[in-house]
């Protein structure tokens, strides 16, 4: 939902960044796995109960995650890093919560669990539409640069980050914050799944 907005505010400083990455002959799938890395950083952070140390690496993966993207535009996007990009995401978004089910199992391992039950359906939905959506040519006015189709939500990248940050920030209330997460989750999969069968339709 705020993602259209999110992407105008970093838009700027992004772009810069990526000429100055493009100058030094570095790839965008290259970006996309230093991304990754940093990310997978916050695993064992979260495990410890480090969850400042967590925080500061989810951040520079969302960072990365947006600079590659800007990357990939100027040497020319590709199916190839698109699949890479989203692939390395969904399984980023799984890790955060699992990490937390490690830290104190007993207190969050249901409360984790529903929150990456939730995650498949926003995940399935957006992947099988976008599936689809190429192979009937629908483009989205939104994301025009983007090399898959982004279907919308209630929940999408940016109240992602927002969900995460809130986890680190106040551990102790992880199971309210992903349950509530999780709930939203869901009604972005219900409307995603009534919307893309009607346009498909």
């Amino acid at each position: 939902m705020l993602d259209r907005y999110t992407i105008k505010m970093i838009r700027g400083p992004i772009n810069v960044t990526a000429k100055l990455v493009h100058k030094t002959g570095i790839k965008a799938d290259q970006v996309t796995l230093v991304g990754f890395m940093f990310g997978l950083m916050c695993f064992p952070a979260l495990a410890l109960q480090e969850y400042n140390i967590a925080l500061g690496f989810i951040l520079l993966n969302r960072i990365i995650d947006a600079l590659d993207g800007a990357v990939a535009r100027i040497q020319g996007i590709t199916d190839s890093g698109g699949f890479l990009d989203i692939t390395l995401d969904f399984l980023f978004y799984s890790l955060v919560p699992f990490g937390f089910v490690v830290a104190d199992p007993n207190a969050n391992a249901v409360a984790g669990a529903f929150l990456i039950f939730s995650f498949i359906g926003t995940g399935s939905s957006f992947l099988a539409f976008a599936i689809m959506a190429s192979k009937q040519n629908i483009e989205n006015p939104v994301y025009q640069h983007k090399s898959l189709y982004y279907m919308g939500g209630l929940t999408e990248g940016t109240e992602t980050v927002l969900c995460f940050i809130l986890l680190c920030l106040f551990p102790a209330y992880f199971a309210t914050i992903a349950y509530t997460y999780a709930a939203l989750c869901w009604i972005t999969t219900t409307t995603r799944i009534w919307a893309g069968y009607q346009t498909l339709k």
